[in-house]
């Protein structure tokens, strides 16, 4: 039975909101010889339904009591509705690295920068603790009402509308959009896009955005490096809720040809100069990462954990489809395997386009302005190649049994290189464009001559 001073017990997902890093928790903890102790802790993260873990940054008397004695209690408060909650715990472990850390650092650079102590607050390392009880103490009444906090949107519905739109999706292109479109009308969000791997450079590159001056497009980012490449490294959703100069990336994605190549292959990244909030959730498929999934915005304290739930769910849909888009192996010409024969090559007038293929990495430079590189560079070349000779129509299958394209044999993204191809030539080169004129079939038209050079460097 009850006792009237018994306080009731309650899941952990209710105190979710206390773990934003608005308010600093409350440990207390014992030494060896029973010694109490109490101390501020910047970081309590939600690790599952039975797990926290709290940032380790100091070897300090709480350190030392944790390490002779592995139960603890944590005060936290919840600054929507100033309710209190007691955690008992016990420490199971520290982490210095992985999916866990990793994110703990990210959010504790953004809560360091806030309060002015980015060159205080470093992460050592991720205490795990069990989670033994939660309390939801008895609120005191308050002289004044708290403000309510502000409406949000009904996340369910908003997941559910986005699993329809990415269901319908027949193509990748609509798949994206329908993404980014979740987003905006959903979530009010403004500023997105969805980077896909690839597997041999270990690079992420931007396939589609929304909200930006410039859709960067083609801008890559290395495995590991800020918000974004460390979410896909370490496969966790990554969000940081203030800004921090350690996980900026405001300018363009230096990625060198070498010290002796006379251009370099630069294409400016499209984030905002100064966001306070951003947060990137890894694609997944079968075990593997295929691309990100970011959002970013120029405000403090806009991505909750809701948000963050919302997005992994619709990336782990996202992942999935982008994985099942390939086209099928057998193009729309009646189920011939073989490519459509070419024609007489067509006399063209106008200027001419002079395309520069660099054979070291296969970028591609159009009338000395770089378009682009990799696979999506060598298959340009290839189309250019065949368009001399009158070919026009092209099947993704011929594509795939091009050994000089150099596709990897397991997941060779090859829809989300075409769509790369497609959009930079509308967006650099509108006289050169991809019309897909039917499942595993496209078609590649020249508006205008082209001169073509193949360098050996």
């Amino acid at each position: 039975m009850t006792t009237a001073h018994a306080q009731p017990v309650v899941d952990l997902n209710e105190v979710r909101p206390c773990l934003e890093g608005a308010i600093p928790a409350m440990m207390a903890t014992c030494a060896a010889d029973g010694t109490p102790n109490v101390a501020y802790i910047s970081q309590v993260y939600y690790v599952d339904e039975g797990h926290v873990s709290l940032s380790f940054q100091f070897f300090n008397k709480t350190r030392q009591n944790l390490l002779a004695n592995p139960r603890s209690t944590l005060l936290l408060l919840n600054p929507l509705n100033a309710v209190f909650y007691r955690l008992q715990l016990r420490y199971l472990r520290t982490e210095e690295s992985g999916p866990v850390f990793e994110s703990m650092k990210a959010q504790l650079a953004g809560i360091a920068s806030h309060t002015g102590m980015a060159d205080v607050f470093r992460l050592r390392g991720s205490d795990i603790h069990e989670v033994i009880e939660v309390e939801r103490l008895p609120q005191e009444p308050l002289p004044e009402a708290l403000p309510a906090p502000p409406s949000r949107p009904n996340f369910l519905a908003v997941l559910r509308r986005g699993s329809a739109r990415l269901s319908s999706a027949n193509t990748l292109d609509t798949l994206l959009e329908a993404t980014l479109d979740t987003l905006e009308q959903g979530l009010a969000v403004r500023h997105a896009m969805v980077l896909i791997l690839d597997n041999a450079t270990q690079r992420l590159y931007t396939l589609a955005s929304r909200g930006y001056e410039t859709s960067g497009v083609g801008s890559e980012i290395a495995l590991g490096d800020g918000v974004i490449g460390v979410a896909a490294r370490e496969r966790t959703p990554v969000r940081i809720m203030h800004m921090t100069s350690a996980y900026l990336y405001s300018c363009a994605m230096r990625n060198s040809l070498g010290d002796a190549h006379p251009h370099h292959t630069d294409i400016p990244y499209p984030g905002l100069h100064a966001p306070h909030s951003q947060m990137a959730v890894p694609l997944q498929s079968a075990g593997r990462v295929v691309g990100v999934l970011f959002v970013e915005s120029p405000l403090d304290m806009q991505f909750s954990y809701e948000d963050e739930d919302l997005l992994v769910s619709l990336g782990g849909q996202l992942g999935a489809a982008i994985d099942l888009m390939h086209e099928a192996e057998t193009p729309c010409t009646d189920g011939k395997a073989e490519p459509a024969a070419a024609s007489a090559p067509t006399v063209l007038a106008g200027p001419a386009l002079r395309v520069r293929h660099y054979r070291s990495n296969d970028s591609v430079f159009i009338n000395n302005s770089y378009l682009i590189k990799g696979v999506a560079g060598a298959i340009l070349w290839k189309l250019l190649r065949d368009g001399q000779q009158g070919r026009r129509d092209f099947t993704n299958r011929e594509l795939r049994l091009d050994k000089s394209l150099r596709l990897p044999d397991v997941a060779d993204n090859l829809e989300a290189r075409l769509l790369l191809l497609h959009r930079r030539l509308i967006e650099q080169c509108p006289q050169l464009h991809i019309l897909k004129t039917g499942r595993g079939c496209f078609r590649f038209e020249a508006s205008g001559p082209v001169e073509l050079e193949d360098v050996d460097g």
